[in-house]
């Protein structure tokens, strides 16, 4: 995605903030990150108009550091018109990178939308728009939390792949092991396209907790007791959080991983520490 990219393939996501003073300050962040060349930037995607609508705004800021932006863009809750007519207007606006998602059905919209799963959707946009994306799904080394069980789950990705992704990015996880196991089931299903492990760096015990309960990422019960044991202390959590990512990731950029895909929260310093200790 892009020419000058760090060595590392490293890449960042964001998402859409809702206030003046929150935009302001991604665009600082960006600008911090861009320093580094990643190879991509994404931007997370809202069903709905005002969140759509926001997305398209930060794609267009992020996108003016020169650095590829890759927006979000989920299927469930919209019809193929507006699909198509998004895809038209990112087109018209020099977008060449995707992360196409299944997405949730917003609380209150009662049509889940003509395209039900990712597969459709990476189906539908390579019908539309031919090789113009480079296209990236998501992957769940831990297995998707509405997944029968983790076979069930590499077919349903594997079909994702195939129906034209040219890459995935995974869902966050702390045991490097979950993700090795992850691509070798892949593999084994004739899956070769790169599948970048998705960071969450650690910086807020609380909020880690929800989110991983949220989304099924496994926090090991000797992370959850240690960071207990730090309570309110942010600084020790923040160079704990700091050590314990590092050395995740070097062990999966040893075990061969193709690159690592920090979710930064809109926050710079926490992922860029990590990225210092890799380069060091």
């Amino acid at each position: 995605m892009n020419s000058q990219e760090h060595p590392l393939g490293i890449s960042f996501e964001f998402f859409p903030p809702s206030t003046d003073a929150g935009r302001e300050k991604l665009i600082h962040v960006r600008d911090e990150l861009a320093a580094i060349n990643p190879r991509f930037f994404s931007v997370t995607y809202g069903a709905g108009g005002s969140t759509q609508a926001r997305t398209r705004d930060i794609v267009r800021r992020v996108s003016e550091s020169g650095v590829t932006t890759a927006p979000h863009l989920s299927c469930i809750g919209s019809e193929k018109a507006q699909l198509r007519d998004l895809l038209a207007q990112y087109r018209e606006e020099g977008v060449s990178s995707l992360v196409a998602l299944r997405g949730d059905l917003p609380s209150g919209m009662g049509s889940i939308g003509e395209l039900r799963y990712a597969n459709e959707l990476v189906e539908f946009v390579r019908a539309e728009t031919g090789d113009h994306f480079e296209i990236a799904v998501a992957a769940y080394p831990e297995c998707h939390p509405q997944a029968v069980n983790l076979d069930r789950d590499v077919d349903n990705f594997a079909r994702k792949m195939k129906a034209g992704a040219d890459m995935a990015i995974t869902q966050y996880f702390f045991t490097a092991d979950a993700y090795f196991h992850f691509v070798d089931k892949a593999r084994a299903q004739g899956i070769t396209q790169p599948i970048i492990p998705g960071i969450m760096p650690i910086t807020n015990y609380t909020k880690l907790a929800r989110f991983s309960d949220a989304c099924g990422a496994e926090i090991p019960r000797w992370l959850r007791k240690q960071l207990e044991a730090l309570g309110d202390d942010r600084e020790a959590i923040g160079d704990f959080g700091t050590e314990v990512i590092s050395r995740l990731c070097q062990r999966l950029l040893d075990g061969g991983a193709p690159g690592l895909h920090f979710y930064t929260l809109n926050q710079s310093a926490p992922v860029l520490k990590v990225v210092k200790n890799l380069a060091g």
